[in-house]
């Protein structure tokens, strides 16, 4: 059994598959997925997990090197995503590009995303794109 915080098998083998610049989305429960993305569908129940559980376990094992989130987002919502975006290049020694798009377009750019992680975030706009990083 794995040692790191991030347990989940189908997560865990979707980070060691990533390359540099590629992107996967951490979603709410109503992110629409367009046809040929995968889902790795974790919702439970509206609020299991929650969007900022799934970030804290995707941190144990992903590097970054941006994120994108929309314009839309509530100012606590982007707040929180800002600062804990930033603490995430900060544990991994380099800073997160952190950009804002109209969530229009953000659903738009989900179609080429390498997968996205389903939550029961039930908080509107809780979606981010990662693009991995390297660790060097």
């Amino acid at each position: 059994m794995k040692r790191t915080q991030l347990l989940n098998r189908h997560i865990s083998r979707l980070v060691a598959e990533l390359g540099h610049m590629d992107e996967i989305i951490v979603a709410d429960a109503g992110l629409p997925v367009p046809n040929g993305v995968e889902v790795i569908d974790l919702a439970v129940c509206p609020g299991l997990p929650s969007f900022f559980d799934v970030l804290s376990a995707l941190k144990s094992e992903l590097a970054i090197e941006a994120a994108i989130f929309a314009n839309e987002a509530s100012q606590e919502l982007a707040g929180t995503l800002t600062a804990t975006l930033t603490a995430w290049g900060d544990d991994i020694g380099k800073n997160v590009d952190i950009t804002r798009i109209s969530h229009d377009d953000f659903k738009k750019r989900s179609a080429t995303a390498k997968a996205v992680i389903r939550t029961g975030e039930t908080t509107p706009y809780a979606n981010v794109i990662l693009i991995s990083g390297v660790v060097f």
